[in-house]
């Protein structure tokens, strides 16, 4: 979890203050006086406005209502916790132990925000330039093929059929907990291959939340049956 310097070389980018990144590593739940919200709400603004101008800059032909929708599907919890994955940014995270035995280092909630946080403090330390090279680089990786309709599939039909294929048997998705008022509720689904909890998501609907929990779970999926 501490060897800072591997997930450092997998960015491609080594911090000169170190006690900016250990912050955006750094998890409530670890009390520390310190912890990584702050970095998180900047390097959500930071990313919204990477993602938004690559989408424009890419896609010349596609209009507002087009590029909004594609900025959506990267620029959600599902989208950033595909690009902490890569990095094996769960690794890193500074959490305590009652949260790491609750599969803290593998939740889309906690992957998301460490990825935001580490950007922001990125953001902090290097200035737009740097986070939005490396951004473009992250996504790409992520998403080779990256078009209107790459990022629209179905995702639970994608997972059904990698499953039954290699496990002969169809993924679960179980609702964990619903947050917020009524008007504003927020619904946390985890998805369940042959027994074993894969990922979990948030979203605004449980079918959204089922979505980027199978997204999750398919990218974890292909990379252990490579």
């Amino acid at each position: 979890m501490d060897n800072l310097q591997a997930l450092q070389e997998r960015l491609g980018y080594t911090f000169q203050n170190k006690e900016l990144l250990i912050e955006a590593l750094t998890h409530k739940s670890y009390k520390q006086p310190y912890n990584n919200e702050r970095l998180e709400f900047l390097g959500d603004a930071v990313l919204d406005l990477i993602v938004g101008e690559y989408l424009y800059k890419k896609f010349r032909g596609y209009d507002e209502g087009k590029l909004s929708k594609m900025r959506a599907s990267l620029v959600n919890e599902g989208g950033f916790t595909s690009l902490a994955n890569h990095l094996n940014l769960g690794e890193h995270i500074f959490l305590s132990n009652a949260e790491e035995n609750n599969s803290g280092r593998t939740k889309s909630s906690l992957l998301s925000n460490a990825f935001e946080a580490v950007m922001g403090a990125m953001y902090l330390e290097t200035g737009l330039g740097k986070v939005q090279e490396i951004t473009v680089s992250l996504l790409e990786h992520v998403h080779p093929d990256i078009s209107l309709d790459s990022l629209f599939k179905d995702y639970k039909t994608s997972l059904q059929e990698l499953t039954q294929a290699h496990y002969g048997t169809t993924p679960e998705y179980q609702l964990i907990a619903a947050h917020g008022p009524d008007h504003k509720k927020e619904f946390e689904v985890a998805v369940i291959i042959d027994g074993k909890r894969y990922a979990s998501a948030q979203g605004k609907s449980k079918k959204q939340a089922q979505q980027e929990a199978a997204q999750i779970a398919l990218e974890m999926l292909s990379k252990e049956l490579k």
